[in-house]
């Protein structure tokens, strides 16, 4: 099956939790790494998502240091419109 991956940055107004880390991240711009895979025997080219990888910042607080969560791509979406309703809380009011 064919794969491609994407790389691309996310950017969180807030701090946010992502899948099951037990820390809260502070906000900020991340990289995100997207694995897609070919969905074959339909009449036109369509990828589906199957993995998320995220770089944070080591906990150590080394700046050298990164470390990669491998999330469900439904995890990242979550956090993401988890921030952006947070965002945009604060323009209503």
């Amino acid at each position: 099956m064919a794969t491609r991956t994407s790389t691309h940055t996310v950017t969180f107004a807030r701090p946010f939790v992502l899948g099951d880390l037990d820390e809260v991240l502070p906000a900020g711009a991340y990289s995100v790494e997207t694995d897609e895979e070919l969905i074959e025997g339909i009449s036109f080219i369509a990828y589906r998502r199957v993995s998320v990888l995220v770089h944070l910042p080591s906990s150590s607080g080394n700046a050298a240091l990164t470390r990669t969560v491998v999330l469900h791509p439904r995890e990242l979406d979550a956090a993401m419109l988890r921030d952006a309703a947070t965002s945009t809380e604060g323009l209503r009011a």
